[in-house]
Parts: C-alpha cells; structure tokens; sequence
C-alpha cells in the first residue's frame, strides 16, 4: 500500500495516510497520457485565424492592362496573390483544433499522471489550509514552510475560500484549482502538487 505523510501547515507530520493503488499506485499508461496531454492543448486553441484569399478582398474587378501588346506580363486582376495588396494563398483559415478521448482513457491518463507525481515524491498531501488574512505574504509563508515555493505548485482544494483565492492570485509560478477541475494538464505542467485532505479524498472518490 503507497503512504503520504500528512502535513499541517507548519510542515510537522501529522500521520501517515493511504493511497487508494486504483489510482495512485497503477501501471503508467505513457500513451493515453500523451494523447491526453495533446487533447488538452488542442483545447486551448481558438482556431479562429484568418486571412482574406482573392474572392474575398475587396477591388480587382477591373483588368489592369490589356492582355497584349503592352510587353508585360498577362494581369486579370490586381487583388491576385502576386500583388501587394492581393488576396493570400494556403494561409490558415477557421478550424476547430479539438480531439476526442472516450471517458476510460481520459480517467486512465489522469490516473496515470497522479501515479507518477506520487512515484516521483511530488505529492504534498495537507491536513487543511486557512491562512488569516487574504494577503500574498501569508500563502508564500506556507509555500517556504513545505519546501516548495521556489517550484511551480498546483494547489488543488475541496472548495475555494475568498483568503485563499485573493492570497494566490498574485504568485506566478502557483496554479490554484478546485478538486472536481483536476486535470491533466496542470499536473504534468507543475513540478509539486500540493492538496488538502480533503480534496484528496474527493479525487479518491471521484475516480475510484
């Protein structure tokens, strides 16, 4: 059975806590994981770059010069590609850039990135978090306290609390989501995962 130690907000230990293996302590599957990873990325692009081809930009209805005698190259139109101003050829045009996953491989991918923050003793499992006071001094204590504030941290929570929310808004290299938001992509991003006991558990429950 894979142990966490956990932790109060002091850094002491407070006990020793299992892992569910199902998720936790499972065969990595790389490859799910990586088409996971391009799923999600994919996601993230808009897709709506554009540029105008020959029909579409506005003049040229008019032949420039006459098809011959003048010793010039033959011209129908002066929005052609070849001329300053002209339409574009082969440029991007609208598209939607998302994948799909079916919902066994999406929850493989995921399991298989908290198996190996696990195995690379990357997990930071904490008792609870409150800080007293909605300031970015307040949570950077607590990063310095667990060793982590010099590492791009995913701090995952069962539910926001406005202090929280406002005391990590400002630190750059902190990613703060809820429970139910995990995702592979802000784990493998991250080098530390830092949750709560109860988020934990809401993961636990959730991909059991």
């Amino acid at each position: 059975m894979k142990k966490v130690e956990l932790l109060n907000l002091k850094g002491e230990k407070v006990k020793d806590i299992n892992l569910k293996e199902e998720i936790f302590g499972i065969t990595p599957n790389n490859a799910v994981l990586n088409d996971a990873i391009i799923l999600s990325m994919a996601s993230l692009r808009q897709g709506t770059h554009k540029t105008k081809n020959r029909s579409e930009v506005s003049g040229g209805g008019r032949k420039p010069w006459r098809q011959k005698g003048t010793g010039r190259a033959r011209q129908g139109s002066i929005r052609a590609v070849q001329w300053v101003g002209g339409g574009r050829y082969g440029t991007p045009v609208p598209r939607d850039y998302s994948k799909k996953q079916n919902r066994k491989e999406r929850q493989l991918a995921l399991r298989t990135a908290l198996t190996e923050k696990a195995d690379a003793k990357e997990l930071v499992v904490l008792e609870n978090l409150t800080i007293s006071a909605p300031k970015t001094k307040e949570m950077l204590k607590v990063l310095e306290t667990l060793k982590v504030s010099d590492k791009k941290v995913l701090l995952v929570v069962k539910e926001f609390d406005e202090n929280i929310i406002l005391a990590t808004r400002n630190i750059e290299n902190l990613v703060l989501i809820l429970a139910d938001e995990i995702n592979v992509l802000d784990i493998v991003g991250t080098d530390v995962m830092v949750m709560t006991e109860d988020a934990l558990k809401y993961v636990e429950e959730v991909l059991k």
